[in-house]
């Protein structure tokens, strides 16, 4: 393998200002989604005192959106035909 020497770079002012106002960008959108986080928290916080007693598991299945599949049979459908 040949070895080259290292390439310079060199940071422009065009490069800093994109550089700043990407970083803005990602700031007010990450104060948008953190004041969104509370009121959710909130919510949840008011579903969890409701009528509704979910245990934490289905709240996080809930949130996540995944929906268990319920076990087909009970010990026969892990041991094939055998009956015990």
């Amino acid at each position: 393998m040949l070895r080259r020497k290292p390439t310079r770079l060199e940071l422009k002012l065009d490069d800093i200002e994109e550089f700043e106002s990407i970083r803005k960008d990602l700031e007010g959108r990450r104060k948008q989604r953190e004041d969104g986080d509370t009121a959710a928290v909130g919510e949840e916080a008011a579903a969890a005192l409701g009528t509704d007693h979910k245990s934490r598991e289905q709240m996080i299945n809930d949130r996540i959106g995944y929906k268990p599949q319920p076990k087909a049979g009970g010990r026969a459908a892990h041991f094939g035909t055998f009956e015990f």
